[in-house]
């Protein structure tokens, strides 16, 4: 398996990824803790990031969280993204949802 550097452009940090693993895994093997995992599926959305340069191989993306015009442009969901080649990114994220219980009683 090969291993390439993914530099996360707003984290001015370079760490190495393998190329079976997800980008967030890679994220959280070193410790970078940008997002909470578990879902690991694309259907939450808090994982977001923007791929500036380099190759990738992607899985599925939720719509509801990555547009056609956003994957066209480079966003996609962490969990969904494995490096090919060394990789530049940013760390997007995503605003958090009030729940419904939340919503109803003003909290958030």
């Amino acid at each position: 398996m090969k291993n390439f550097n993914l530099t996360m452009k707003d984290y001015e940090k370079v760490f190495l990824a393998d190329e079976s693993k997800h980008i967030l895994d890679s994220m959280n093997l070193n410790s970078i803790n940008k997002a909470p995992n578990g879902c690991y599926g694309g259907g939450c959305g808090v994982c977001k990031i923007k791929i500036s340069s380099g190759e990738f191989k992607k899985l599925s993306m939720s719509r509801k969280y990555i547009s056609k015009e956003e994957e066209d442009a480079g966003f996609v969901l962490a969990c969904r993204v494995f490096p090919k080649s060394n990789i530049e990114f940013e760390f997007i994220g995503k605003i958090k949802c009030k729940t419904n219980k939340e919503k109803k009683y003003g909290f958030v």
